[in-house]
């Protein structure tokens, strides 16, 4: 690896240069905020399911109430966090680039809340309430275990991508558009294994894109970006938006 000096140059000269970045987030840009990552909220009064049983469709029909009092335990944490400063170095990236678009695999709604106008949420948001049967959007009434559809009487669900289930399709051809547009991408707290979401960076780098890595460990592909910075989202971001100024 190059040395960081060297890297934060190269690196900023090409977000100068930039017309388009596409950035990826995972769940370490959350974590920076005290929200546990999906396996390690397992604990407490949850210890004891896998998070399989708790975030599949088959789950849901088993047992719709106890889905709910686990997504209503995690909204209520989800809600106590805050963004950081990862989150609002990207919110204010997304202002001074002519172009710019996030992709999140975070369902908290943590970018939106600092200030970033354009997310395109690749597994859906925990506090949207969702159709069971056509995944139309509504607002669950919290006064029952299991809310119903005001307009087919199914059960809602909350809003989020379950294991077995697909990306949405309008997120996942918008995610790819991007990132086959982009002349930079930034892959910032994220493992890189997770597919479809892991093959933007491939996507990116095939059609020409500068790819980045930013995590406080080197993941596994750390090989295949152009740059791999070690360090947590919330100290390098600001720092490198730090520099872009003139």
């Amino acid at each position: 690896m190059n040395e960081q000096s060297d890297i934060s140059a190269a690196l900023i000269k090409a977000l100068r240069d930039a017309r388009h970045v596409c950035i990826l987030t995972g769940a370490g840009v959350s974590a920076e905020s005290g929200v546990p990552t999906f396996r390690d909220a397992q604990d407490g009064l949850w210890a004891k399911y896998k998070p399989q049983e708790l975030a599949t469709p088959e789950a849901f029909i088993k047992d719709p109430a106890l889905i709910w009092r686990w997504y209503r335990w995690r909204r209520d944490l989800v809600a106590e966090a805050n963004p950081n400063p990862g989150h609002y170095a990207i919110a204010e990236l997304e202002q001074r680039m002519p172009r710019l678009t996030l992709v999140t695999q975070n369902v908290d709604g943590l970018h939106q809340r600092a200030g970033s106008k354009h997310v395109i949420e690749f597994h859906g948001n925990l506090f949207d309430d969702r159709c069971f049967s056509d995944r139309t959007l509504h607002t669950a009434d919290d006064s029952l275990d299991v809310p119903t559809c005001p307009d087919c009487g199914d059960y809602l669900r909350p809003g989020v991508v379950w294991f077995g289930e697909a990306i949405p399709e309008s997120a996942l051809n918008d995610a790819c558009a991007a990132t086959t547009d982009c002349d930079v991408f930034l892959s910032i707290g994220t493992s890189s294994l997770v597919y479809p979401a892991a093959g933007l960076t491939d996507l990116a780098s095939e059609n020409g894109a500068c790819v980045v890595e930013i995590n406080p460990i080197p993941t596994t592909h750390s090989a295949r970006f152009d740059f791999a910075i070690a360090g947590n989202a919330g100290l390098v971001l600001p720092e490198l938006l730090e520099s872009l100024a003139p």
